[in-house]
């Protein structure tokens, strides 16, 4: 497809444009159209996500197995499942989602994930890797227990198989299932994948010996004349001693599934083929295809990595972003320290590590997507001496929770895990906002956490810690994106009171009230301060732990006349840092009076609040600039 190509006529809308309005549609849709409605689905999705953002070239890879999949089966009595959910943008176009597609991933639009509370044509929802198929399961095994014969579908990318849950899922496949596995091998989850899984496939993928043997045989057998069972039965047995021979071990027949492939999942009747063939075999099959990531759309199919996520037009990063600092202070600090390694869970473009990898590639590891390994395996280089960086992002760096407090702290090992993402991330929402981690982390023994307000400050908290040899286990969380001006500015004009702990006003004579905050939400407490009557001192938290030299400094502010602490953060409330510290500073009995204490955090509670239409995250969770200045005054 022409990189030029244009899309519908503005007075059309989009389901007009496709001629789909629901999946019925697309099974009604006679086959020689096929064709065209995949060539206008590519056109939209190249279109709008140009100009709006988003998830691009795994969504290019996937319209002919989408289109495929909505003719064989009845959504949403049929369950369809999307691994990460990335690759489910063609499933909304189809779904009755077509005319909001242009709200894709803003306030009050759709999101860029599967959400049951969104379509019932969203079995589930899937922000993170691997969960697909022990979800699938769960809902295929439902339907089994009433009764049903509706089938569940599940596509994961082979990406996927990097992550152990996939293989936790496989080992529990019941044969007698209505399962229907696609495995969309691209070589790619967002970099290109790794490890012996991926070689698994790429034999398999090759084995184009036992294919074209296999259909030989196979149209042989048919003209066999009616010989009898033990006959038949002997001939099946060749027919495996046969595949044996060319195509080495399956994996998946090993697991017990029927396995069909490897096939085109770029040609829309093959794939359509065989999951005619998939629906009608007994019990749970799996689905080879080899699909082209960025499909259509030439820079994309050369370079997927960089069409992974996009901006929104006009918004690319004009100044290096918190993660190419991160990966470029990391990699000069790896030429003068030999034992500096670092480790990223499938993803060295999205962490900034790519140029670590490319000047040390003997002490880069991308151990795929499988958080809970890289931490452990991080835990284990530092028994063996080295220093391990690990880069996660923050809502990932969840799944490692018994690894971090089991395998690094419990055993006092010098690990720095470098937490991108942190905070609120609009665009991709719920599933993406690192708001969990400081409270997680908090609690866990001989941590220290650091929150980097600008790039030039995570660069020198980099270089204090790993210039000499680690000593204890660290955790450095930064937001995604490059700098805000106003934050810098400000970090030129505060003081440091204490390691970590800078202030914006004069300590000896301090305001009545002071603002403690850490992070981007400063931005917002800066607009809040300047629109109070009486100006708020701001004490700016960099190191969020331990904090006994804040809570020895709100200590002394409070003897010295401070009659009201107002905690702020970009975080959850429970466990978070406003609240450690307003218990700790309760708990000082040398304190002659008590100053009114206020927390603002996110109430997560019963849910994450969601913005709506022209509503900015920090508005809707209730920690923009009006909730600030409400804080202050009330």
């Amino acid at each position: 497809m022409s990189e030029q190509n244009t899309i519908q006529p503005s007075a059309q809308t989009v389901s007009e444009y496709l001629g789909i309005r629901s999946p019925k549609d697309v099974g009604a849709m006679p086959e020689k159209n096929i064709p065209a409605l995949c060539q206008r689905l590519r056109r939209v999705l190249i279109d709008r996500t140009l100009q709006n953002g988003g998830h691009l070239a795994s969504n290019l890879g996937v319209v002919e197995l989408t289109v495929a999949i909505h003719r064989v089966f009845d959504a949403p009595t049929d369950h369809i499942v999307f691994d990460v959910g990335h690759q489910s943008y063609v499933h909304k176009l189809l779904t009755g989602r077509a005319d909001a597609f242009d709200t894709l991933r803003m306030p009050g639009g759709i999101s860029g994930f599967p959400r049951r509370d969104e379509s019932e044509y969203d079995a589930f929802g899937t922000g993170h890797a691997s969960t697909s198929l022990s979800a699938a399961l769960g809902l295929a095994q439902a339907e089994r227990l009433r009764g049903s014969d509706a089938y569940t579908v599940v596509v994961l990318g082979d990406g996927a198989l990097t992550g152990g849950m996939i293989h936790e899922a496989l080992n529990n496949c019941d044969r007698k299932l209505k399962l229907i596995i696609i495995l969309n091998e691209n070589e790619m989850s967002i970099s290109k994948n790794v490890g012996h899984f991926a070689m698994l496939l790429t034999r398999l993928r090759t084995a184009s010996g036992y294919l074209s043997t296999k259909s030989v045989l196979g149209k042989t057998l048919e003209h066999v004349p009616v010989l009898g069972k033990p006959v038949r039965k002997g001939l099946s047995q060749v027919k495996k001693g046969i595949k044996k021979v060319l195509y080495s071990n399956n994996y998946f027949e090993a697991m017990g599934l029927n396995y069909f492939g490897p096939a085109d999942g770029n040609d829309e009747r093959t794939v359509e083929q065989l999951l005619r063939s998939a629906k009608s075999k007994r019990g749970c099959s799996i689905i080879h295809l080899k699909t082209v990531k960025g499909k259509g759309y030439v820079p994309a199919e050369t370079n997927p990595g960089d069409f992974h996520g996009l901006p929104k037009a006009g918004q690319k990063a004009s100044a290096p972003t918190f993660s190419h600092v991160f990966g470029e202070t990391l990699t000069q600090l790896a030429r003068d320290n030999d034992k500096l390694c670092a480790i990223t869970a499938a993803m060295p473009q999205g962490t900034g590590l790519s140029s670590f990898a490319a000047a040390h590639p003997s002490r880069f590891f991308d151990v795929g997507i499988a958080e809970e390994h890289a931490v452990t395996f991080a835990a284990g280089l530092a028994a063996g001496g080295y220093t391990p960086v690990v880069a996660i992002y923050s809502t990932f760096l969840q799944r490692s929770y018994d690894q971090i407090i089991h395998d690094v702290a419990l055993q006092r090992l010098p690990v720095l895990f470098a937490i991108d993402r942190a905070g609120l991330n609009a665009a991709d929402g719920l599933t993406h906002h690192g708001i969990f981690d400081v409270a997680f982390l908090s609690d866990v023994p001989g941590l220290e956490i650091i929150a980097p307000l600008t790039t030039d400050s995570l660069r020198e908290h980099m270089q204090r810690l790993l210039s000499a040899p680690l000593t204890h286990s660290v955790a450095i969380r930064y937001p995604s994106g490059e700098d805000e001006g106003s934050l810098v500015d400000f970090y030129r004009c505060v003081k440091e009171r204490a390691e970590g702990v800078f202030t914006d006003f004069d300590v000896q004579h301090p305001p009545k009230t002071i603002v403690v905050t850490y992070g981007r939400l400063t931005a917002a407490v800066l607009t809040a301060a300047e629109s109070c009557g009486e100006r708020p001192g701001i004490l700016l938290l960099e190191r969020l732990r331990p904090y006994g030299a804040v809570v020895d400094l709100l200590t002394e502010l409070s003897a010295r006349g401070v009659q009201k602490i107002v905690f702020c953060e970009e975080g959850i409330l429970s466990g978070g840092e406003g609240m450690n510290l307003a218990n700790a500073l309760q708990a000082r009995k040398d304190l002659a009076s008590y100053p009114t204490i206020r927390i603002l955090a996110i109430d997560a509670h019963e849910r994450i609040p969601e913005p709506v239409t022209g509503q900015s995250a920090q508005d809707a969770a209730g920690i923009g600039v009006m909730d600030i200045i409400k804080a202050i005054q009330e």
